[in-house]
């Protein structure tokens, strides 16, 4: 006999449920340490090579105890010059390694585990208002979900391929760090350019004296020259690439956008869609402290708190709750002009037919 009781309700309740996959256990796959490992491998190099050819020169210059003559009072220049340009190479370095350590430890942020709010089932089927918790809809006008993760997805939040889980305020996925980039962690890898432009800006400008050196005085030896070049060359490369990529993730940062909503955007074939500005948009001061925290003092420092749980985005602040208020606006102007129709319907006035749809889309995701 076949059992038609509660417990056989629930037997097939639990069986219409996805099955969700096993949770991955990060740095699970340590060939895709070889990308960290190589910019570790750099950022040593270059460290080694601007202390032993460039910082290590001009300290050791000339006699320390001479205090006469022309000379003497130039290789005295030159040590003070070194000893400044140690100090803040090395500030901006313990920096960067603190920022670029933080970047791949800490966990960008995943959808919360047994949160009945984003559980999902195959029926599609959910206890909570999402037009209360989430704007981002698909184009068939439903709410997101995750096949894989079996979870409902919360604004600007995407899965990655890579990470195999979903991201919160995903920016993008950087195996630099063999981590994704995002709510959480998105603060120390903006920082991480930041002091990585700064640091390299310094050994562009200042190791040029050293390049003439090599180049004024024949006697240079070959491996000198040759490490002096190479050293230098690297960092030019580097400093012109990471200073064009630091200066658009600012431009990101004022605009409110991640990369991926960057890219989004830019695919639009509506040009007014394309070029707007972000409906997360919280003004400059609110956009910056979105990502660098609301404490100004530890804006430039790998620590503090940032605004959000990375689940919800609309706040009293943000321009889509403004036009969430216009639209409110619009609709109750609209149901006016519709009773005053329908009135002058009744009187044998003409006719008048009201949508009643919202004046503005919820913003969409391919996601």
């Amino acid at each position: 006999m076949f059992s038609t009781g509660p417990a056989a309700g629930q037997g097939l309740r639990d069986a219409q449920q996805p099955e969700k996959p096993p949770k991955r256990p990060r740095f699970g796959e340590p060939q895709k340490f070889l990308p960290v490992a190589f910019a570790a491998s750099t950022i040593a190099g270059l460290y080694l090579t601007y202390m032993s050819h460039h910082i290590a020169p001009l300290l050791l210059t000339g006699d320390p105890g001479a205090q006469y003559g022309m000379q003497a009072e130039e290789d005295l220049l030159a040590r003070r010059r070194g000893r400044w340009q140690c100090l803040w190479f090395h500030v901006l370095t313990a920096l960067l390694v603190a920022c670029y350590v933080r970047s791949v430890l800490v966990h960008p942020g995943e959808i919360p585990d047994n949160d009945s709010q984003w559980e999902y089932g195959q029926d599609g089927r959910s206890g909570f208002d999402f037009s209360q918790v989430t704007q981002e809809v698909k184009k068939t006008g439903e709410r997101r979900h995750c096949k894989w993760c079996g979870k409902y997805k919360p604004d600007r939040c995407h899965h990655c391929r890579v990470c195999k889980t979903c991201i919160l305020k995903m920016d993008h996925h950087c195996p630099w760090i063999y981590n994704c980039v995002g709510m959480k962690n998105y603060k120390h890898f903006f920082l991480l350019l930041l002091y990585t432009v700064l640091d390299t800006q310094l050994i562009l400008w200042t190791m040029a004296e050293s390049v003439k050196r090599c180049i004024d005085e024949p006697s240079t030896p070959f491996v000198t020259m040759f490490t002096t070049f190479f050293g230098w060359t690297l960092n030019l490369f580097l400093t012109v690439l990471l200073t064009a990529f630091f200066g658009f993730h600012i431009w990101l940062m004022l605009k409110a956008m991640t990369t991926i909503e960057f890219c989004e955007k830019s695919g639009a074939k509506d040009s007014n869609r394309r070029y707007a500005s972000s409906v997360y948009d919280l003004g400059l001061s609110g956009n910056v402290r979105a990502v660098l925290g609301d404490n100004v003092l530890l804006w430039l420092l790998p620590c503090g708190g940032k605004q959000g749980d990375g689940l919800h985005f609309v706040s009293d602040e943000s321009r889509l709750s403004r036009d969430i208020a216009t639209g409110k606006g619009i609709r109750r102007k609209g149901h006016q002009t519709a009773q005053r129709a329908q009135r002058q319907d009744e009187g044998g006035g003409s006719h008048y037919f009201y949508g009643g749809g919202s004046p503005y889309g919820s913003p969409q995701a391919p996601h």
